[in-house]
């Protein structure tokens, strides 16, 4: 039993991070049973779980660059103030194509400008707002927008919640040189250094210069481009608060805070520098996966949960899950009120305290639901202003939670509470709320049923005397199941209850995926200040609303889980690799098989690959690989198959690893060799997913190309996990002849290459390395050439000399201190 979160890295932490059988605390993946299933495998499904670890190195520049884009803000905020002057101008002058063309920049450059929310209130306005967007989308005026939002210093897509710089932004960030914030055509200087005539050495040179720009002004402008998101599209007290000195993001689906998480891709440093707090270290992926890809290695899943009726297909789809709903225990006693929709939040505000006042005047208890933490500050300042008395649930206080939810249900009591109070909260009603009678509620009597002796159905009996838990909700969630489990805080277990929604043009929901049919009816009705509209109709364009919302975020979570799932199948080959590892008694084993398979590897490709043999080459990896003597002319001459060549290369290696482990400690050999191995698998892993999260960025452009970035992304991964392989397989063959259970160990055996045979046997039988001792000064070995080789020939001269300087022990070493791994 535990949180879905810690079994995702329980699993993660098993088979990335453990060394030993007994770290490991899982079982395997037989059998789930999830609570509030839909919460955890589609709300949470969106983002990934990741260890992670301090960067090795810090490349952000968000403390140098605050204050210019600070300063871009308020030029930009400055330069819409005057837009939104000129377009109440033109409605006036009733010029309508430029107040349409003013109306797309303010949007497109500070979409939730105060003044420009104001104006949308006029349906006019609204309608032109709409036509524009709708017409700048089309291919004959795409030149037209494109050159409309250049006067801009930036531009912000509210629904992908993106943020870029222009031209214009880039002159006002750096007169001087504006091209420090345009990344340079890199193909472009690199075929201009290809075709000058230049030195080797002078062409490496001038090649790393353009990289390194290119890096650093990559870096840059992604920094600019997260610091004006964080200004712009990230509100304190919405997605996330400050407490002591941290930046701690806010649940949108829960309202609760989220310890330990932070926004990647520099977004929360970003925050971080807006806030002016400590700005924590860059960190790197250390491990990774998805929820949908943890729970789906279960071979039987199941799970329950209010409300998973709406995901039903999102269930079958990605988890191929059926819905069954179940009936209630007692018939649900709720009455569901139609919404009221106003004109704005400051109408819509006004008569949320009217309707709380009214009822905590008669005694009934309300709970008042808000989607952030800043809405429900807000209604507490007016419910302060109104006299009347109230809790508030929300980020800021959860540690009252218990309390405050055990004193909701009790007469007249008013609670505001984000997404908080919501599931599995039962919230009990105190004595005096309910006028029904107990063995009404204990009946199975139905809303629309007519209870004994009551001239009317108990609807309506509700309807003209409400009793019970009122749920008021203060906006639309984007998300139906969220707005449901808020109404089902109250009517449960048969008691009554009642609930409303209070929704404006001015919510976001409204705003972006609103209805423009729902603001022309607003406009015809010819509504006053405070008036509201309530229909069957309306609350179905709302749930249109929300549809398109689930739709878009579904799109979001599958196309995670499509890129998730190239990478699934390749962590599963590297964990299953790494769990052999641990699991097997005796390490060497496979560690000589790693050996056979890359001198076979490499045999293949040095000498049947190519067009000719390179057998010099191959000669030349081997001695630069291992520690074996090996003459060129031996690898020279095979045809067919690689694997004769092979055997040959193999021998020596094995032979020289057997001379190795008998120089060192057996009771600890197993351990380094373990620890070798799975110190190469990690740190190549994690470098890999490193150039897996740059790959995903880089591949996004492509669809510019009329390219599938999901297609180049499979591709490309595909190749880099072969490399990915392969340097795992040559870090174990380099790093375990560079390992040693201790100083003595490693000098041993250095010892021992130092004097290995300098002349090789006449004779067609193999050389063995390390075999005897040295001859000795001044005589010949028996049956050799009298004529030694020069002073410096031995063949492995470059591999002692690397032991050399990695394993020099410093005069702090201890004496038995182990040699430090090949990183």
């Amino acid at each position: 039993y535990g949180t879905n979160s810690e079994f995702g890295f329980d699993y993660l932490r098993d088979n990335g991070m453990a060394t030993d059988l007994r770290e490991q605390v899982q079982r395997g993946y037989h059998y789930a049973i999830v609570d509030e299933v839909d919460s955890i495998l589609i709300d949470e499904a969106r983002t990934p779980l990741i260890i992670s670890g301090p960067a090795a190195h810090s490349s952000h520049q968000y403390v140098d660059l605050k204050p210019k884009v600070e300063r871009l803000v308020k030029r930009q905020m400055a330069f819409v103030n005057d837009l939104v002057a000129e377009v109440r101008k033109a409605m006036e002058a009733g010029d309508s194509e430029k107040a349409m063309h003013r109306l797309y920049q303010i949007y497109h450059g500070m979409p939730k400008h105060k003044q420009f929310m104001h104006m949308l209130e006029d349906v006019a306005v609204r309608k032109l707002h709409e036509n524009v967007e709708s017409m700048m989308l089309t291919d004959l005026h795409k030149e037209e927008a494109r050159a409309l939002r250049e006067e801009l210093f930036f531009t912000i897509d509210e629904r992908t919640r993106e943020a870029s710089l222009t031209d214009r932004g880039c002159e006002e960030l750096n007169p001087g040189d504006p091209e420090m914030f345009v990344v340079p055509d890199i193909i472009s200087a690199m075929a201009v250094i290809d075709s000058e005539n230049l030195s080797k050495q002078e062409r490496n040179q001038r090649r790393q210069e353009v990289q390194a720009q290119f890096a650093d002004r990559s870096e840059r402008i992604h920094n600019v481009d997260q610091l004006l998101k964080a200004f712009c599209l990230y509100e304190k007290d919405v997605e996330y608060v400050v407490m002591e000195n941290r930046v701690l993001i806010v649940d949108e689906f829960t309202g609760r805070i989220l310890p330990g998480r932070r926004w990647s891709d520099g977004l929360h440093q970003a925050v971080e520098a807006k806030e002016g707090v400590e700005i924590e270290r860059e960190t790197q992926t250390l491990a990774t996966i998805t929820i949908q890809n943890y729970f789906r290695m279960y071979r039987k899943l199941a799970g329950m949960t209010g409300t998973a009726e709406t995901e039903a297909g999102e269930f079958n789809e990605i988890y191929k899950l059926d819905v069954i709903v179940i009936p209630t225990n007692r018939p649900v006693r709720r009455v569901d009120a139609n919404d009221l929709m106003f004109r704005t939040q400051r109408e819509k505000f006004k008569a949320i305290i009217d309707d709380v006042s009214e009822r905590h005047g008669r005694g009934q208890p309300v709970l008042l639901g808000t989607v952030s933490v800043d809405t429900s500050e807000i209604l507490s300042r007016l419910l302060r202003r109104a006299n009347i008395p109230h809790n508030v649930l929300n980020a800021k206080n959860h540690a009252r939670e218990a309390e405050i939810v055990s004193l909701a249900g009790q007469p007249g009591a008013v609670t505001i509470a984000t997404n908080m109070a919501g599931r599995g909260t039962d919230i009990k009603l105190g004595e005096g709320v309910v006028w029904i009678e107990r063995d009404l509620i204990l009946s199975q009597t139905a809303l629309d049923e007519k209870p004994a002796g009551s001239p009317g159905t108990l609807r309506q009996l509700l309807t003209e005397k409400p009793c019970g838990l009122h749920v008021i909700g203060s906006e639309r969630h984007e998300s139906r199941r969220i707005d449901r489990q808020l109404r089902g805080r109250c009517a449960r277990q048969g008691d009554p209850g009642s609930s409303c929604f209070f929704i404006s043009l001015e919510d976001n929901l409204m705003r972006l995926f609103g209805s423009e049919r729902i603001a022309n009816i607003m406009g015809r009705l010819g509504m006053q200040e405070g008036d509201a509209i309530e229909h069957r109709w309306l609350n179905r364009s709302v749930e249109t609303a929300q549809r398109r919302v689930e739709q878009h975020n579904f799109s979001i979570r599958k196309r995670t889980l499509e890129y998730d799932d190239v990478m699934n199948r390749q962590r599963e080959v590297v964990y299953g690799f790494r769990s052999e590892v641990i699991a097997a008694e005796d390490v060497r084993e496979m560690i000589l098989d790693v050996f056979h398979d890359v001198v076979l590897t490499q045999c293949e490709a040095y000498l049947f690959s190519a067009k000719e043999a390179r057998a010099e080459e191959l000669h030349e990896w081997v001695l630069s690989t291992f520690p074996v003597m090996l003459r060129a002319e031996e690898l020279e001459g095979f045809k067919g198959t690689p694997e004769p060549a092979a055997e040959l290369v193999f021998e020596r290696v094995r032979e020289s690893y057997e001379v190795k482990c008998s120089l060192e400690d057996p009771n600890v050999l197993g351990i380094m060799e373990r620890q070798v191995v799975l110190h190469c698998i990690d740190t190549q892993w994690q470098d890999y997913l490193r150039a897996l999260d740059e790959l995903r960025d880089g591949v996004r452009l492509r669809a510019y190309g009329q390219r599938d970035p999901l297609v180049e992304y499979k591709r490309e991964a595909s190749t880099l996990f072969d490399e990915l392989m392969a340097r795992i397989k040559s870090g174990i063959c380099t790093d375990v002849f560079r390992s040693s259970t201790s100083l003595q160990s490693m000098q041993g055996f250095m010892a021992r290459l130092r004097g290995a045979p300098r002349r090789l046997q006449t004779q067609h039988a193999s050389v063995s390395l390390l075999q005897g001792t040295p001859p000795a000064a001044g005589g010949a070995a028996p049956g050799t050439p009298a004529t030694a080789p020069a002073a410096g020939s031995n063949p492995m001269s470059s591999f002692v000399d690397a032991l050399l300087q990695q394993s020099e022990p410093s005069a702090s070493s201890p004496r038995n201190a182990p040699a430090p791994a090949a990183a």
